[in-house]
């Protein structure tokens, strides 16, 4: 540590921005973690979705085989804070790509769709918005994305994909614009459509009524209309009869769709090839970038439901189909690390390993459970702040420069990818614009000993559920949630009876004080503080107020991406690769 008190003219210490040749210079002060060239990384960054912190072997599950991700811990860092920036897939993935709260960008929802619910809706990540990916294009890398996006497609037309990776500083993208849902596969046990066909059923029926009554009355004179309005609320009615419909057997051609670049190749995806598919992908890239620095962004749609599993890895695991489930998705990082090395790649290419958020707890289908275990703590997905929804596996492999087996119990963030690849690009974080995200860089080869986020918000939607703070100088993590999901039935620890726990209304419980924890002695969040056991409780919670106050003090208002409006499905916004409503193509066998 004394070398770098020495080095303080350098604006790597100063917190501010490293040039590669900086970093490559500070690390060759350690032998062991000097690096031959100082020629930029690789990058390969491995999103699974939905799967829990206990699923994973290094993080204590001993019943299901992650021999290859097991292996990429024990070859580098793993990281025991990981935090993610919300509970569910969409604001959890905006924060991960630009480093910044998802209520930031306006990709935390005010509603009870906490996500994007189709692919033909007008909200997704704003083109204003800086991503990891666009940095590294300009600085002279091949970007990737494989797989998940889930961000958006269109705003204004068909075409005009200003919410695509293409539009977001990949130069390359083949996967799901959407995501996974149980309509994918044709099961009797639909995602979507259970939550909206009641609706749009109701609505259609009250403007048939009105249309009919519109029509009686003026065919009667019984009081002025005219025939342009009764036209108009009649095409309404198909609009709400169309999406009712479609929310029985159109679901699968509207959202389950494969794109390559800006072309849609199969509607609806053939679920027995994408997994294939996708690994022969990003194979592919690597093998064609191999000369040249690369990003590549394999976000995988394991371990989400309907857990599309091929017949090799079915029955294999000793929890059901979901066990299968994540060790085929071992299996896939195992390909993908084996190319690396077979490319001659391993000591120039910095790997991550992380997913969304935690696992789904309500996921199940009748006695079969098809969500995730999140090892000791508390909730799942789509819980706020609860431990179990936000914290997940996080490990960092990059030989010769990180140390090998190094575990760091400190708060990291996804949103802390960002700032990191930044840095080892040579490029700079941007500076308009509020970034929550911290190198890991320090704590990684251990030139810090603490993080740097002092304290991290927890998000339901755009409501502050809870506040996670690091007390660096007693090194004590504590947690206040200031709002919790009601769970169904009460003692479960999830909530079964609605399928998803809600950010608000009569499904959460408001706490005042907040419910205070120790994470440093009770990660579980069993035991809540109060003023009679706690005697720093006033002081802690006191602070914590202080912080919110401060965060809610750096928000600026911007386009809610998830409002009703943004949310709602537009036919003229659908991706269709026929004639609109004739939505259906297999073009695998044609590629370019």
């Amino acid at each position: 540590m004394y070398l770098f008190h020495k080095m303080e003219n350098y604006e790597v210490y100063q917190g501010k921005q490293w040039s590669y040749l900086n970093i490559w210079l500070i690390l060759c002060l350690f032998p062991r973690t000097c690096v031959s060239k100082p020629s930029k990384p690789n990058f390969l960054l491995i999103l699974a979705d939905d799967l829990g912190i206990g699923d994973v072997g290094c993080y204590g599950n001993d019943t299901v085989r992650t021999p290859n991700i097991d292996g990429l811990a024990k070859d580098g860092v793993r990281l025991t804070q990981h935090i993610a920036a919300a509970a569910v897939c969409t604001p959890s993935r905006a924060a991960f790509l630009t480093g910044r709260y998802p209520i930031r960008s306006g990709m935390a929802s005010s509603t009870q769709r906490q996500v994007l619910f189709w692919n033909g809706v007008s909200g997704g990540l704003p083109p204003n918005e800086t991503t990891f990916a666009r940095i590294l294009y300009q600085q002279g890398y091949s970007t990737a994305l494989v797989g998940k996006w889930h961000m958006g497609v269109n705003c204004k037309t068909r075409h005009d994909h200003c919410h695509h990776p293409l539009n977001h500083g990949f130069d390359y993208f083949y996967g799901m614009p959407f995501t996974l849902v149980n309509e994918c596969q044709g099961t009797d046990d639909p995602e979507l459509a259970k939550s909206l066909q009641e609706t749009y059923w109701f609505h259609t029926q009250m403007i048939i009524l009105a249309v009919f009554t519109l029509v009686i009355g003026k065919l009667a004179n019984l009081f002025p209309v005219k025939w342009k309005i009764i036209i108009c609320l009649a095409i309404c009615g198909l609009l709400h009869f169309i999406s009712w419909f479609s929310s029985y057997g159109f679901t699968k051609y509207w959202n389950c769709i494969l794109m390559r670049n800006h072309d849609i190749t199969e509607q609806p995806m053939n679920l027995q090839k994408t997994t294939s598919n996708m690994l022969k992908e990003a194979i592919t890239f690597i093998e064609r970038n191999k000369h040249r620095p690369f990003l590549l962004f394999v976000s995988l749609l394991h371990v989400h439901t309907p857990l599309i599993t091929t017949e090799k890895f079915q029955g294999r695991s000793s929890h059901g189909l979901y066990g299968d489930n994540v060790e085929e998705m071992d299996w896939m990082v195992g390909r993908l690390l084996d190319v690396i090395d077979k490319e001659d790649l391993k000591n120039t290419t910095f790997v991550y390993f992380a997913s969304d958020h935690g696992g789904f707890l309500e996921a199940h289908r009748g006695n079969s459970q098809l969500g995730g275990w999140n090892g000791i703590y508390k909730g799942g997905k789509g819980m706020g702040g609860w431990e179990g929804g936000i914290r997940v596996p996080g490990i960092v492999r990059w030989p010769g420069v990180l140390p090998a087996g190094r575990v760091i119990d400190e708060p990291t963030s996804l949103m802390d990818i960002y700032p990191t690849l930044v840095q080892l690009a040579g490029g700079a974080v941007p500076q308009d614009r509020v970034m929550d995200g911290h190198t890991l860089l320090p704590l990684l080869l251990g030139t810090e000993q603490h993080s740097r986020h002092e304290f991290l918000f927890h998000y339901c939607g755009v409501f502050l559920h809870a506040v996670r703070w690091h007390q660096k100088d007693s090194g004590t993590v504590w947690k206040a949630h200031y709002a919790t999901p009601v769970f169904q039935p009460e003692a479960s620890g999830a909530c079964f009876r609605r399928g998803i726990c809600p950010c608000f209304g009569d499904g959460v419980t408001h706490h005042d004080p907040p419910l205070l924890f120790n994470l440093s002695q009770d990660p579980s969040e069993a035991n809540p503080l109060s003023a009679d056991t706690e005697p720093l409780f006033d002081t802690v919670t006191r602070r914590i107020r202080r912080a919110v106050e401060e965060h809610r003090k750096t928000l600026t208002p911007v386009p809610q991406q998830l409002s009703p409006y943004n949310n709602r499905w537009k036919p003229w916004l659908q991706p269709c690769c026929g004639t609109f409503p004739f939505c259906w193509c297999h073009e695998e066998n044609n590629k370019e």
